[in-house]
């Protein structure tokens, strides 16, 4: 009799086992898909002066990512003063076959991505964001920059994951407040003449 009893309790017991991990292991327990950030090996900066004449062109490519080559910095000339450029940027992932077009993922989360514009050095030069993500808040894959007086310095582009586009100024593009994950980042030695 208690060779019985004690089967019974282990069927019992296999019985609650198996209901509790089925129960367990339900859907609902997915953990939500990770939005990871985007490789990025070179990003291009065309600044077309508004009314025309030759566009100044900053490129960093880094085409061995994370290795240990540096990456390769150009500018293609000098500002001119007194101009007003139209500016873009493209971002590729070149470590693929084709090159990744990394400016349509910006476009597509826009509401997750700023770039901002830091000017070091004696450089004269002021920025505006030209376009808005659904919200109304900036991105930064198009802007403005008017070249002031003849200097000298660093033009920094900086892309940002998941800024905190509502925290004070960053909606101006100050990038203390902003938060989030750099992306890409990288300082262009820029001379106005």
């Amino acid at each position: 009799m208690n060779a019985f009893k004690n089967n019974i309790t282990i069927k019992l017991l296999m019985l609650i086992f198996a209901n509790t991990l089925f129960f367990s292991c339900s859907d609902d327990d997915e953990p939500e898909p990770v939005n990871e950030e985007e490789v990025i090996t070179t990003m291009t900066v065309t600044l077309t002066p508004q009314g025309g004449g030759t566009a100044v062109t900053l490129r960093t490519r880094d085409l061995d990512g994370d290795g240990p080559n540096a990456p390769v910095v150009t500018v293609s000339g000098p500002l001119t003063s007194g101009l007003t450029y139209d500016g873009t940027i493209e971002l590729l992932n070149e470590m693929e076959t084709p090159a990744e077009d990394i400016t349509e993922e910006v476009e597509e989360e826009d509401d997750e991505h700023q770039f901002f514009f830091i000017v070091g050095g004696s450089l004269d030069v002021d920025t505006d964001y030209s376009d808005q993500d659904g919200d109304g808040n900036p991105i930064g894959l198009s802007f403005t920059l008017t070249a002031g007086g003849a200097s000298t310095g660093n033009f920094t582009v900086v892309l940002r994951h998941e800024p905190d586009k509502d925290a004070a100024g960053v909606s101006d593009g100050d990038i203390n407040n902003a938060g989030g994950e750099t992306d890409i980042s990288q300082d262009f030695p820029v001379e106005v003449q």
